[in-house]
């Protein structure tokens, strides 16, 4: 890839441009030298740094959004109907339309260019953001689309002069399987998305799918189901380190049985070398394990990879500290949405020794929360004190889930506390009754998780004095 901008010319139209994939997609096709516009229900700052960029966005969905001409390409994610008045009057024009995955593809195929893509149930933005951090302190610049903002750089994209671009692969709509990766990272495998998958096994084949499209690497998990969906490995798995899979593609398993967890953060061992992170969480050192594998595969030098990730300071959302509350609790968001990385959020909460773990959980998905309430409880009754919202809905329907609500994994984190005190569990549906209770719970030494994708991240920032 030159400085031409190849792309030059072109007239991108995104559909809720300020989300957290579409947002870096239209920061990267501005760089690339498209004319970028777009709308979104609201303001934000991600919208506000566009319009600092030159894009121009409404606010509100209105055909009127779209710009005059024949050349515009309407972008689109999964979660915007095909009645949105905007692609209804691309289509009356005949306008191109475009899924995000299929810009994101044509940018992981750009020439010159060279590819990691990462994807998994759980950790594949924090592993991006560590990518990309390795990759940057090691001195390589990449290009990189990752799913929240990666916090020593400030955005969620960039489009640096380096042959590397770092995306994150997004298996809820298998829109992954549209992205060409030179090296493939899968953190690990779970049934989450439960409107789009109906078993565990569509989603590994899936994931082998995209495993299949990496042209030199497969940075895995090592575990044997994982090691199995590599290419050419088949059910028996085995592979070792460094070897070769199917026609010459690397298949690289990592794993950290052992890191050394305290309140400072997490150390552990890996090729020799001695990797600190000031993030917590056993999970962390995993998602670290295959950055730093990942970046070894593209050339960065290991020793520097390894020493970039002592001042990681995580990604957007990722066990971010907010702030201290007014009664002197620590307040944080994170962005867990399945019961594993609920358990392991509260896991790495432990590790920072505080008083009490209070978590404030908001579900998200009504399908997600019909099918995973039990677990959901159990996991979250690792916690102190658990305050449980209502549903975040994102693009689900209540009508069409009757009877379910956060009131499930309420009473689901009561039974998984039979031994513990009920008073531990709050059906609080909404934020004001929530922010009252807490008001009055919150002590010095506590630390207050905010937790669930939706926007439990405003009201944690409401609890910050």
């Amino acid at each position: 890839m030159t400085d031409a901008r190849p792309w030059a010319g072109r007239r991108l139209h995104f559909i809720g441009i300020g989300g957290a994939g579409m947002s870096g997609l239209a920061l990267v096709g501005a760089a690339l030298g498209a004319t970028v516009s777009g709308s979104d229900r609201a303001d934000s700052p991600t919208v506000a740094r566009l319009r600092d960029g030159g894009a121009t966005v409404a606010v509100g969905h209105d055909a009127a959004n779209v710009p005059a001409g024949e050349d515009v390409e309407i972008v689109f994610s999964t979660a915007v109907p095909a009645d949105n008045p905007e692609r209804a009057v691309g289509r009356e024009r005949g306008l191109a339309e475009l899924h995000r995955a299929d810009l994101l593809g044509e940018i992981t195929a750009l020439p010159g260019r060279r590819c990691i893509a990462v994807s998994g149930t759980h950790g594949k933005t924090t592993t991006s953001s560590m990518i990309v951090h390795a990759l940057i302190g090691c001195g390589l610049d990449p290009g990189y689309l990752v799913g929240g903002e990666v916090r020593s750089t400030g955005s969620n994209a960039g489009w640096g002069a380096g042959e590397l671009v770092v995306v994150e692969a997004d298996e809820s709509d298998r829109s992954l399987l549209k992205l060409h990766p030179d090296i493939a990272v899968l953190t690990n495998a779970e049934l989450d998305h439960h409107s789009e998958y109906g078993s565990r096994l569509e989603v590994d084949e899936t994931f082998r799918a995209f495993l299949a499209r990496a042209s030199e690497g497969v940075v895995v998990w090592e575990r044997p189901e994982l090691v199995a969906l590599t290419p050419g490995m088949g059910a028996a798995g085995g592979v070792g380190a460094g070897e070769a899979g199917a026609d010459g593609v690397a298949v690289v398993p990592y794993d950290v049985p052992d890191p050394i967890l305290d309140p400072s953060g997490v150390q552990f061992g890996w090729r020799g070398h001695d990797v600190r992170l000031s993030v917590p969480g056993a999970h962390n050192a995993l998602n670290a394990a295959a950055a730093l594998e990942a970046c070894r595969l593209a050339g960065a030098d290991p020793a520097r990879a390894a020493a970039a990730l002592a001042d990681f300071r995580g990604a957007g959302r990722r066990f971010e500290l907010l702030g201290t509350s007014a009664a002197g609790a620590r307040i944080y968001t994170d962005y867990a949405h399945h019961p594993t990385e609920v358990a392991a959020a509260l896991a790495a909460a432990r590790t920072l020794a505080p008083g009490r773990v209070v978590v404030v959980f908001q579900p998200h998905l009504y399908s997600r929360t019909r099918a995973l309430a039990r677990e959901f409880g159990a996991a979250l009754a690792a916690a102190d004190l658990v305050v449980l919202l209502d549903v975040y809905p994102a693009r689900e329907r209540a009508a069409d889930f009757p009877g379910v609500s956060g009131r499930l994994i309420a009473q689901a984190a009561v039974d998984a506390r039979r031994d513990g005190p009920v008073a531990g569990v709050a059906w609080l549906p909404g934020f004001a009754e929530a922010a009252r209770y807490l008001g009055a719970q919150l002590r010095p030494g506590d630390l207050c998780l905010a937790m669930g994708a939706g926007d439990v991240d405003q009201f944690g920032r409401g609890l910050v004095a």
